[in-house]
């Protein structure tokens, strides 16, 4: 590929995040393409920092830069200049992770505390290779290193690297891509990197591994922390394309050790990709993850019709938990504080659904997001027929789509989803239907999130969660609850409320219109052409 782009200098790209398809809390770029999380760290300042992969000339994957964009509540988010850019058009500006150096290790900040360092691969005609750049202003512009590369293994697959400060020095993760190698290097500087030991061969392996994350959480109940590493395959996931797994486990600075064999899928549905965890927040563990699948990103309507392709997953809260049945360790993801952003009074609730009971919420008129929480207690599965259930449809009146999902409850429970209803948009790799088992006891608890053209579920506190994009003809605006064949003794409450947007007033006004965050006075810039970005 040889393409380039006229980008403005110092100005942040603008959008329009009134579209038809704009999640209205989820991170969307303003134009273009966007792919997978990078670098995202919170400063000294309280401000997130959101970078991703991103193409700003066209809406497919390619001429990757890394686009930028800041958040005090990461909901909130101000899009920002461009942070990286590739120096000609054979570069690409790929993957990688940021670092904040208080103690002035790297030597580039000898009169400040607050020095940024991106670390990031710098993706060649013939290999690929570990590139840093340095902030002076809290990473809204970088220097790049003139000693770069800082690693290079003469790889044309050796990408991705996420770097964190461990009690004397840098720890670097980065996937030796297809040969199934995730290496730790250490370093005490930034600059001079050492090879300390491999992660091979773990867990589904898919045709590569990619975007690699080493970080230490919370077990649940405890004051006990544990290491959890992360990586993503693509191709190779059970429902095709692209997806996450996990590995708990132990680091004592240079050697990662899973506490088993298991491979372990972070998300059972279809959109879920190269989750970042923030630098800068302990061990309080927050995540992003990239919406979309590798199998079909490029052909989503949202380039062709709005003019950007490809949203971020919600914020999530993460740690880890013993799961039931011997399971082992289970990773917990939970949406980042959502309730700030719930309505004041709830569209339709209801104290106690019953065994047999439907509850119908209208959220027309908001801004096209809205949640559905339920939670039951009393349950007696003993004796309970095979048809016992509680489901949900989310639906257009006017278009009459639909999105279906819930619990069979009896037997050998499991939670499914299909969005097989939502007939915008199809394609042969659009996966329609999702499940996954889960162990019951008398309680259970879901959450179910829907944003316009996504929709994220969350179930049992947050043990399972899936994440599936949707292109529907209409806004989706009522939802209906059913409970059935459940027993006598069962009691479920269950709250529909609307979720208030966050790039404009809340509310989508009769003439479509919402306004963002550098969502006018559009930059004029021209875009070259650009040459097919292949796979």
């Amino acid at each position: 590929m040889t393409s380039s782009s006229l980008l403005p200098a110092g100005t942040a790209i603008s959008g329009d995040y009134s579209g038809h398809y704009r999640p209205q809390l989820h991170f969307s770029p303003p134009q273009g393409f966007m792919n997978d999380p990078n670098g995202m760290f919170l400063d000294a300042e309280g401000t997130y920092h959101l970078y991703y992969q991103y193409n700003p000339s066209a809406t497919i994957a390619g001429n990757q830069h890394w686009g930028h964009a800041t958040s005090t509540d990461l909901y909130t988010w101000e899009n920002q200049p461009i942070a990286l850019a590739p120096d000609n058009s054979t570069a690409y500006i790929f993957s990688g992770s940021a670092v904040t150096d208080p103690n002035n290790t790297s030597g580039f900040f000898p009169n400040q505390t607050n020095g940024v360092v991106a670390i990031y691969t710098l993706a060649g005609p013939q290999q690929q290779v570990q590139d840093i750049a340095y902030s002076y202003d809290n990473g809204y512009t970088f220097t790049k290193y003139a000693g770069n590369p800082v690693l290079s293994a003469g790889s044309a697959q050796f990408r991705d690297p996420k770097v964190f400060w461990y009690e004397d020095h840098w720890v670097m993760v980065v996937a030796f891509s297809q040969e199934f190698v995730l290496a730790i290097y250490t370093s005490p500087n930034l600059t001079s990197w050492s090879h300390a030991s491999n992660f091979s061969y773990h867990g589904l392996l898919g045709t590569q591994y990619e975007c690699p994350n080493l970080v230490e959480m919370q077990v649940y109940g405890s004051n006990e922390t544990m290491w959890l590493m992360y990586l993503s395959i693509n191709p190779g996931a059970p429902l095709g394309g692209s997806i996450g797994e996990y590995f708990p486990g132990s680091f004592n600075g240079t050697h990662f050790t899973a506490v088993d064999a298991a491979a372990r899928i972070a998300d059972w549905g279809k959109d879920n990709y190269a989750s970042q965890f923030f630098y800068g927040t302990g061990t309080e563990a927050i995540s992003i993850a990239w919406a979309s699948n590798w199998q079909y990103c490029n052909l989503v309507p949202t380039g062709p019709a709005e003019g950007w392709q490809s949203t971020m997953s919600l914020p999530r809260t993460n740690y880890l938990r013993q799961g039931a049945r011997n399971q082992g360790y289970t990773l917990v993801s939970l949406p980042y504080d959502l309730a700030r952003l719930r309505s004041s009074e709830s569209t339709a609730s209801t104290t106690n659904l019953g065994a047999n009971g439907t509850l119908f919420a209208d959220v027309s008129g908001g801004s096209g997001a809205f949640m559905l929480d339920v939670n039951v207690t009393g349950l007696n599965l003993t004796g309970l027929s095979n048809t016992a259930s509680i489901n949900f449809t989310i639906s257009s009146s006017g278009s009459r789509e639909s999105i279906t999902g819930g619990i069979f409850v009896a037997g050998d429970s499991t939670m499914w989803l299909d969005r097989g209803g939502i007939s915008g948009w199809d394609n042969v790799y659009n996966t329609n239907r999702f499940s996954t088992a889960l162990v019951l006891n008398n309680t259970l608890d879901f959450q179910v999130v829907v944003d316009r053209s996504i929709i994220e579920v969350f179930a049992l506190e947050g043990e399972r969660s899936a994440t599936a994009v949707y292109y529907s003809e209409a806004l989706l605006d009522t939802v209906v609850l059913r409970s059935g064949n459940l027993n006598s003794g069962v009691s479920i409450n269950a709250q529909v409320r609307m979720l208030n947007g966050t790039w404009g007033s809340g509310a989508i006004q009769a003439n479509g219109t919402s306004v963002g965050q550098n969502s006018t006075g559009m930059v004029r810039r021209e875009l070259v052409a650009e040459e097919s970005w292949k796979f």
